[in-house]
């Protein structure tokens, strides 16, 4: 039997997991609950056959995994609500940015383990990339775990120090990514399609080479060199983006990302 899992927070997070979820099979409909003040707003889930309801204390007494999808300022006091519900036997995954596993744990019940994700926005269409940390949990909870952050794209475990970093390269990074993609696109039209159609070939290009990385398991650099030959197109037009800084300022606009992030 698969394990019943609350998800606490209805927003566009927590829907975009309860949905995914469900569209990967990875659960059925009926162990899944999702809470929201005002369960209007999640009619949709309903009629999917998942649980809703406004009270989240209710919803982690038969839960035997709790998961965190609200604002990080709603944290502390959803935490206080739902503790005197909660036991060892349960997990709680929290999908918050910028709450530690340390403030979890602050008021959470003795011995409960805790999992810290950090996804994209890209879990929509299940193609999150999603970084792990945790603490107190055995092998068979993390491997659970795992694998339901995989049923939402791809998944790494890493240390917690390191969430920061994750935030700016995996959740920042999609920012980054899109500015390419439209800098692509303009550079598109300019040179003589329309936008649907440089649009189009933009997406799906970058699309394609992130692919041979993650299929492959290659260097960016080989596939760089299969496709720029001597006294070419291509390696004229990446000299002159690297004369005009294109890897350096990326580099640096990372770096200010992740001394933003640190310094709150």
């Amino acid at each position: 039997m698969g394990k019943k899992i609350a998800i606490i927070g209805g927003g566009n997070l927590g829907i975009s997991i309860a949905e995914g979820l469900l569209a990967g099979g990875f659960t059925e409909a009926q162990d899944i609950t999702v809470t929201r003040r005002n369960v209007v707003l999640l009619q949709p889930l309903a009629e999917k056959g998942i649980n809703i309801m406004p009270d989240n204390s209710l919803a982690v007494k038969s839960a035997d995994v709790v998961l965190l999808a609200v604002k990080p300022f709603q944290v502390r006091d959803i935490l206080r609500e739902i503790a005197p519900s909660l036991h060892p036997a349960q997990m709680v995954i929290s999908v918050v940015t910028g709450i530690s596993i340390a403030d979890l744990l602050g008021d959470l019940p003795e011995s409960i383990p805790v999992f810290r994700a950090m996804p994209n926005t890209a879990i929509a269409i299940r193609e999150s990339m999603t970084c792990i940390s945790y603490a107190k949990a055995s092998k068979e909870q993390i491997d659970w775990v795992l694998n339901l952050f995989n049923q939402l794209g791809r998944v790494v475990l890493i240390d917690e120090k390191l969430m920061d970093a994750a935030t700016v390269l995996g959740a920042c990074g999609t920012a980054y990514a899109m500015r390419y993609i439209r800098a692509n696109i303009q550079g598109g039209i300019e040179i003589g399609f329309d936008a649907a159609t440089a649009s189009l070939i933009s997406a799906q290009t970058v699309k394609g080479a992130a692919e041979l990385l993650l299929q492959k398991g290659t260097h960016p650099e080989y596939e760089i060199d299969k496709v720029t030959t001597p006294k070419g197109c291509t390696i004229a037009g990446l000299n002159e983006m690297e004369h005009q800084g294109f890897s350096s300022s990326l580099i640096k606009g990372i770096s200010a990302s992740f001394i933003k992030i640190q310094k709150g």
